[in-house]
């Protein structure tokens, strides 16, 4: 941590500064994907349209507008995520004045694993959940009731379904970050393990953005595999436990034995 402290009005002039940029790296990212958003929105879209949706079937949209606002908060959530990395520098330009040494060794690992195990869960969502998940849905269809979901209804399902996804992966992350500061150990999660599945499957229902059970399942079951890794990284990278002293027996160097 810097010796020299800066004034309040120069840390808001400095997050102005990194707000300023990273708006106007938003605004660019969002202007290049808005050209190709109906690319975008069709991977988005193909887990339900290339397999699941009956012979002929597709996306609907049920007014004048919805097409167009679709596309743009398409456009504007890949532009988010294509300018992430820069969005991330600039909060590291600015939170990096005030950490110490040791800190700052931990930050790097910590953003490169969150990102590992959010694209992870963002995959798992889009590969495995929600394919799952809609087959089951859709299998309520019958002869006289046809499956059409609209654009926007399909895109606020999907973007809640692969983020709870993408947060739910965090998990370990999370767990051993606070093994690293002392909260939590390894033998503490093994011994809780019983009540954290089950706080994981009342979780899983409730971030789960369909009702169905199948979807509460397939967002519990990799939670609990992940629960799992997590005990297995806190054994690992956790917080070694102290060395014990010598004062902890009773005794002390140097000192005459008690008569």
């Amino acid at each position: 941590m810097d010796e020299k402290k800066l004034p309040l009005t120069a840390h808001l002039q400095e997050l102005r500064k990194r707000l300023i940029f990273s708006f106007i790296a938003i605004g660019v990212g969002f202007i290049l994907c808005y050209a190709f958003a109906d690319t975008i929105f069709n991977v988005l879209a193909a887990p339900l349209t290339n397999e699941l949706m009956p012979k002929g079937g597709s996306l609907i949209f049920t007014s004048v507008a919805e097409a167009f606002f679709t596309y743009m908060k398409v456009a504007l959530i890949a532009g988010i995520i294509v300018t992430s990395p820069f969005i991330v520098y600039q909060i590291w330009v600015f939170v990096a004045p005030g950490l110490y040494q040791k800190e700052k060794r931990y930050v790097v690992p910590f953003v490169l694993g969150s990102s590992l195990f959010f694209a992870l869960g963002i995959l798992f969502g889009y590969y495995v959940a929600i394919p799952v998940g809609f087959k089951f849905l859709l299998g309520y269809a019958t002869d006289i009731i046809k499956p059409m979901p609209s654009m926007k209804e399909y895109l606020s399902f999907s973007l809640k379904f692969l983020l709870a996804c993408g947060l739910v992966f965090e998990l370990p992350v999370a767990l051993v970050l606070l093994s690293k500061i002392g909260i939590v150990d390894a033998k503490m999660l093994a011994r809780q393990r019983k009540y954290a599945f089950l706080l994981i499957f009342i979780f899983a229902a409730v971030v789960t953005p369909s009702p169905d059970m199948i979807s509460q399942v397939l967002m519990a079951v990799p939670l609990v595999g992940l629960y799992e890794l997590s005990i297995l990284l806190c054994r690992i990278f956790g917080r070694r436990p102290a060395p014990v002293s010598s004062e902890s027996d009773g005794t002390k160097t140097g000192s005459p034995a008690s008569t």
